[in-house]
């Protein structure tokens, strides 16, 4: 009887249960970059500074049209005192007319603004680019050209309760 006592003990020990549960997600994005292109119009500006001149203002006059750029209006400067120093500084910018014309079709511009400041960046270029992800968890990523990522993930997740 005492050998028989650990079997019986052992089958009537209460069953484990456990479950194993495993989740597995992949995912592969790819991305080309579009083209870009942020203008800044600038506006006229005019100035003048100086010492022992006399001088009639010059200044800016007003544009003809609300797509034009102001223009600017000469003064007449002599100096005060003849044979003495003197120092002039007349600076004139003229700023951006805005140009008529571009149209935009199927999200590209015809032409690129012609502003003052502009930045430009190129769209992407797709070519090789391409990704892949099999049921292993193997990833085949492959470069595109300027302006491309890939970026590919697996996931595996194991639960035991």
């Amino acid at each position: 009887m005492k050998k028989l006592l650990p079997l019986v003990m052992l089958l009537m020990a209460a069953p484990a249960h456990a479950d194993l549960i495993t989740k597995h997600s992949t995912s592969v994005q790819l991305t080309v970059d579009a083209a870009a292109s942020q203008a800044t119009r600038l506006g006229s500006s005019y100035s003048v500074s100086g010492s022992n001149v006399s001088a009639t203002l010059g200044g800016l006059t007003a544009p003809a049209s609300a797509t034009a750029a102001a223009t600017m209006n000469s003064g007449t400067y002599s100096q005060t005192t003849d044979g003495s120093a003197f120092s002039f500084t007349e600076t004139f910018n003229q700023g951006d007319a805005i140009p008529t014309g571009t149209t935009v079709t199927s999200g590209v511009a015809s032409s690129l603004p012609a502003f003052g400041s502009v930045t430009t960046t190129s769209g992407g270029v797709a070519g090789a680019l391409g990704g892949s992800i099999d049921s292993a968890g193997t990833m085949s990523l492959t470069a595109g050209g300027a302006g491309t990522s890939a970026t590919g993930q697996f996931v595996a997740e194991i639960t035991i309760r």
